[in-house]
């Protein structure tokens, strides 16, 4: 029996990360929103973040515990919201790990070739907006 491997799929790059936070901020632009945007690559890791001159200070923590939060649930965080209300799956996820999870909209990670490749984060608007910002810059990476 042979098995052959998956094919080698490209990390998150630096210029891709970039790439990400332009989509996001010209969405948000788009909308007269000012906002923050993390982009972590597959490990956690930040790779760009930016934040508006005029977005609320907490938009750049929001945005960067979106972007973990997707990541590690690989799901869009708008997708989880209900998961830790009273009598949900992960009622108690939210406090059980040292580095804390927001399931808040605004995370959706990022995948190349189905795979997880990292994670964008956009705070700064209502949480809504913030998915769909976040969305649109997935989309136009992909």
């Amino acid at each position: 029996m042979s098995t052959t491997p998956a094919p080698a799929v490209t990390p998150l790059s630096t210029g891709d990360a970039e790439a990400l936070v332009t989509a996001a901020r010209r969405a948000a632009e788009a909308a007269d929103v000012t906002v923050s945007v993390t982009v972590l690559d597959a490990g956690g890791h930040l790779l760009a973040f930016r934040r508006d001159d005029r977005a609320v200070l907490i938009s750049g923590e929001t945005s960067t515990r979106k972007a973990f939060t997707a990541l590690q649930l690989n799901a869009p965080t708008a997708d989880l919201v209900d998961a830790v209300q009273p009598g949900g799956p992960f009622h108690t996820l939210p406090t059980a790990l040292d580095r804390p999870l927001l399931f808040i909209a605004g995370g959706v990670p990022v995948h190349r070739g189905g795979r997880l490749i990292g994670a964008i984060g956009v705070g700064g608007g209502a949480p809504e907006q913030d998915h769909e910002f976040a969305t649109a810059a997935a989309k136009a990476l992909a």
